[in-house]
């Protein structure tokens, strides 16, 4: 009341001296609306983003992980863990343009990698800053075009070094200038950490001898290497979670900032990255706002990248049915809630634009709700293949050379070395997938069970594909092939 009544006293002054009725009207609502907004964005809460970069969720702490992320695991105890988050595509561009937008990638056409969105597309800023905020994105982008993504932007991050130090400066700053205008600030902070070449972060904390090889993997020398010094890269990334906490503290900011921490999609080991698989598509999220969001919580309500827009619009005060989104705000379940908002969660993969495989035609779609998995590869009868699987495919097809084997060659090398059948299917898989595959999450959570033709799964296998066939109809992509044609006559 304090607030308003000076704004009140002004409104009646101004009113009384207009001589015009309707001008009085016009005048006084004007005025009146703009102390609420004012009002309302001093209460709406700040805003800090990190975004990981190619980071699979269960190499998390809080998800039983085996980085070292005790600042993401205190993150976890104050606030909520999302455990059943899913993107629409395992890769950079599409995810974050997803993630900004909350709209899916059919919607916005960001399918390929190193895409950009459809013209007209909207995302945070557009939300946020009719409502006062300053919304701001320091280091990596890869969205596109620049009107569909306006943000205050502070810069790239090096990428050949340890740029915690340049992005903890460029981000007090921004937070200070938001602070010091009195207004509510929204800050995308978009590390390179977890993403390959892995060029910094303490290696010493994961020696081969120590580094446990998940189900799906073979723990050969190069995948417990290179698995290795990406962890390192994701414990860096969690000490900048601390020192961004600490600048909140600093700035007398933390009670009123929503901290969200997203590690994007999976990594980019076989069968992650690049594919429609749960290590792929699944994402680890934690938001947490004292005394607003429930400390300690976790929810397995289905959820998706796209309802983080809408949710932080909500959060914000702003109202999502004057836009377009294709997630819906979950920020009722994230302040203690537990209602369903989607049965399903769609993916889907384009090969095209993905470095030295850009024509290769192998489009894949899936569809999830809270235990199965469908996936759907109408050109099975093909290979897929990305830039980390192409020495392998070589490999496979020509026998091995010299050369240093990468991660899935060196698959190939123990394969040959050690031909049993766990060895042999796991190599297959790195390029042969059948047109249909259903899994069973919760028996089977690395998904290597095949029960498409199970006749006990079949009434599960023909709900799921006539869900997923209605989905894709909807977007005028019930055929991929052609999708993914169209992609690369495009690009």
């Amino acid at each position: 009341e304090a607030t308003l009544t000076p704004c009140r006293f002004r409104t009646e002054s101004i009113f009384m001296n207009c001589h015009s009725s309707y001008l009085r009207v016009i005048l006084y609502l004007f005025i009146v609306g703009t102390s609420f907004d004012i009002l309302n964005a001093a209460n709406s809460p700040n805003v800090l983003i990190l975004l990981g970069d190619d980071i699979d969720r269960t190499s998390l702490g809080p998800w039983g992980g085996q980085a070292h992320t005790p600042h993401i695991d205190q993150l976890a105890r104050d606030g909520v863990r999302l455990d059943c988050v899913y993107a629409n595509v395992a890769m950079c561009a599409p995810f974050r343009q997803e993630f900004f937008s909350g709209q899916c990638a059919w919607r916005t056409g960001a399918m390929p990698n190193h895409s950009k969105s459809v013209a007209g597309t909207k995302s945070l800023p557009h939300y946020l800053q009719p409502l006062g905020y300053h919304v701001g994105l320091l280091g990596k982008k890869h969205i596109g075009p620049r009107d569909a993504y306006p943000f205050d932007d502070l810069g790239d991050l090096p990428k050949d070094r340890d740029a915690n130090d340049d992005a903890v400066i460029r981000a007090k700053a921004y937070i200070q200038k938001a602070v010091r205008a009195k207004a509510p600030f929204c800050l995308v902070v978009a590390s390179n950490d977890g993403h390959g070449p892995y060029t910094h972060g303490d290696r010493s904390r994961y020696s081969s001898d120590t580094i446990q090889t998940p189900h799906d993997a073979l723990g050969t020398s190069q995948y417990k290497q290179q698995l290795g010094a990406h962890l390192a890269e994701v414990t860096n990334l969690d000490s900048l979670l601390g020192r961004l906490r600490e600048i909140l503290e600093n700035e007398d900011v933390a009670q009123n900032t929503l901290i969200i921490f997203c590690s994007e999609q999976g990594n980019a080991f076989p069968f992650s990255k690049w594919t429609c698989f749960d290590s792929g598509l699944s994402v680890g999220v934690i938001a947490a706002l004292p005394g607003v969001i429930p400390a300690g919580t976790h929810k397995n309500n289905m959820a998706w990248i796209a309802d983080i827009a809408p949710t932080l619009l909500e959060a914000a005060g702003g109202d999502a049915d004057k836009w377009t989104f294709d997630g819906i705000s979950q920020w009722a379940n994230w302040t203690g809630g537990d209602t369903v908002v989607h049965q399903y969660a769609f993916g889907a993969f384009t090969n095209c634009n993905i470095l030295d495989n850009k024509t290769r035609n192998y489009p894949i779609r899936s569809i999830r709700d809270d235990r199965y998995t469908l996936i759907w590869s109408p050109q099975y009868q093909d290979i897929t293949s990305n830039v980390t699987l192409t020495q392998a495919l070589q490999w496979t097809a020509d026998g091995e050379n010299d050369k240093y084997s990468d991660v899935a060659a060196s698959w190939v090398q123990w394969s040959h070395k050690q031909p049993n059948a766990r060895n042999t299917t796991l190599v297959h898989r790195l390029h042969h997938r059948p047109e249909w595959a259903l899994y069973d999450r919760k028996s089977d959570p690395h998904e290597l069970q095949n029960l498409a033709e199970s006749p006990g799964h079949k009434q599960t296998f023909q709900t799921l594909q006539k869900a997923l066939q209605k989905w894709l109809e909807r977007w005028d992509d019930s055929d991929p092939v052609a999708t993914e044609n169209a992609f690369i006559q495009k690009h």
